[in-house]
């Protein structure tokens, strides 16, 4: 059974493990104003708001793609749909501008937009100080995730510029759902569908079935469900795992100090963090994906899920990370944990040090070490795809060294959409290693490439694209290295196609 509320109202639903919110909605339900448009979390015309109460006793609303989401995690939250707006004739201002602005043509999208407005219109709301001012970046990471087949972005974006000018029409449940959410923090009761709320009790769980999949985000597991018609007996869901839930300052025995990132944190809360210390890791996440994938995707999920073309991976080998593994102890109860660099968890296509024998059955990732900054270590970060919104990477590089009197030193290359998993260059570091960063020099590093890598061609790009664009990056990187870039520049994309 599901608890949650649904535009203002208390549902208590029943629905196999491997129902999504879309699922759930619209037949059982029956509230079809939002729409299934691609099943993959692509073209946000299932967007739904989620709402859950934070630590300031508020409820906070997240876009999400209805399509991808599990229903059961809706356990305790705050489900709103289109068909809850509205008050009668008095509309929404996210509904309002887009009437006045004529923003609906065939109107298939529009459900979704209009959600996606209102969660911006929310986070305005929601600010104790001046709200802060729609800028274009902000606009756009809004509306990112909602593609319009009928090309009407113009007056979407005119809507989204004049919400402010609409009474204030929010229904008043918004605020009232705090009492009702807060105090639902119990996990799911379907049996199929586990959410324990502690590390402990994860474990334990993975100790009796370490076969079940594990399900964060579900913005990769979720496609699985939609697009290869997979049925789940029983999921294991961490979204509610306090540890796994937490940012932590510290510092490892070695004397590196940095963060602990527990891997349910999501993109969009990690990102504040990454703005402060990381701006390049931060603005890549704005090409990763949609604001609905961030909202539900996960760092630990895009590690543990082990594709050759996550973006997030090839950054954390470049920076070092190591990763804080939990599981049951072989001994009898209780868990074991180990730490392991990131260097040695990637072992072939889809294939990781996770559950690969006997005594390490049933491990999850409990965290991830985001090594602080040093201010002598620069990164530098390019991806490629063929579109620069809401799109998978055919190349992703990504850059780390040290320039000690005019001679490279710690170099660190990684690269993603390259070999079968998220890999560095060895050899092109050790021709890089100790030198200066000449042409000469870099000349040996992009042959060296070769011995790195061998790559595969698909739709994304052919092999050729790819080892002459991952040779460029490099070139790039000296070029970058000459000119004294500044080293935190946020420039990711490069705008070019994969053909």
């Amino acid at each position: 059974m599901i608890d949650f509320m649904l535009n203002g109202q208390p549902r208590h639903c029943e629905a196999p493990p491997d129902t999504s919110v879309l699922e759930l909605l619209r037949e059982t339900l029956g509230q079809t104003g939002t729409k299934e448009g691609c099943a993959s979390g692509d073209c946000g015309a299932c967007t739904v708001a989620i709402g859950e109460a934070g630590p300031d006793g508020r409820v906070h609303y997240h876009s999400a793609n209805a399509c991808i989401t599990p229903a059961h995690q809706l356990q305790g939250r705050h489900l709103v749909t289109v068909e809850g707006l509205a008050q009668g004739e008095a509309l929404h201002p996210a509904q309002a501008a887009m009437v006045a602005c004529h923003a609906s043509q065939c109107g298939f999208c529009t459900p979704g937009i209009v959600m996606s407005l209102f969660t911006l219109h929310e986070a305005q709301h929601a600010s104790v100080t001046t709200p802060a001012p729609l800028t274009p970046q902000r606009l756009e990471a809004a509306l990112g995730g909602n593609l319009c087949r009928c090309t009407g972005y113009r007056p979407i974006r005119e809507a989204a510029l004049t919400m402010a000018d609409y009474p204030e029409q929010r229904p008043d449940w918004l605020d009232l759902a705090v009492d009702a959410t807060a105090s639902e923090q119990t996990p799911a009761t379907d049996s199929a569908f586990v959410q324990p709320t502690t590390l402990a009790a994860l474990v334990e769980e993975r100790r009796h079935h370490p076969e079940a999949p594990i399900v964060a985000g579900a913005t990769d597991l979720w496609l699985d469900v939609t697009q290869r018609l997979a049925r789940f007996e029983r999921l294991v869901d961490v979204t509610r795992v306090a540890e796994l839930n937490a940012i932590e300052e510290a510092t490892l025995e070695d004397g590196r100090e940095g963060w602990w990132i527990g891997g349910a944190v999501t993109y969009s809360r990690l990102e504040p963090l990454l703005a402060e210390h990381y701006p390049t890791f931060a603005h890549l996440l704005h090409r990763l994906g949609s604001a609905q994938v961030r909202n539900r995707g996960t760092l630990g999920g895009n590690i543990a899920n082990a594709s050759p073309i996550g973006d997030t991976p090839p950054v954390l080998l470049a920076l070092g990370s190591l990763l804080w593994l939990a599981g049951p102890s072989r001994e009898g109860a209780g868990k074991a944990e180990r730490e392991l660099p990131l260097d040695d968890f990637f072992l072939d296509y889809k294939k990781t040090a996770l559950n690969q024998d006997k005594e390490h059955a049933g491990e999850v990732i409990r965290a991830l070490f985001l090594p602080r900054p040093d201010p002598d270590r620069h990164l530098r970060v390019w991806k490629l795809s063929k579109r620069r919104e809401d799109d998978i990477s055919a190349l992703l590089g990504a850059f780390s060294w040290r320039l000690e009197a005019g001679v490279l030193r710690e170099v660190r290359l990684a690269f993603g959409g390259m070999a079968a998993i998220p890999k560095r260059a060895v050899a092109a570091e050790a021709a890089l290693e100790g030198q200066p960063p000449t042409v000469a020099n870099f000349q040996a590093a992009r042959a060296a490439l070769r011995q790195d890598f061998q790559p595969m061609s698909d739709v994304r790009g052919s092999a050729h694209y790819r080892e002459l664009s991952a040779a460029n990056l490099l070139e790039r990187l000296r070029l970058a290295i000459a000119k004294s870039e500044t080293p935190s520049s946020p420039e990711v994309m490069l705008h070019a196609y994969a053909h």
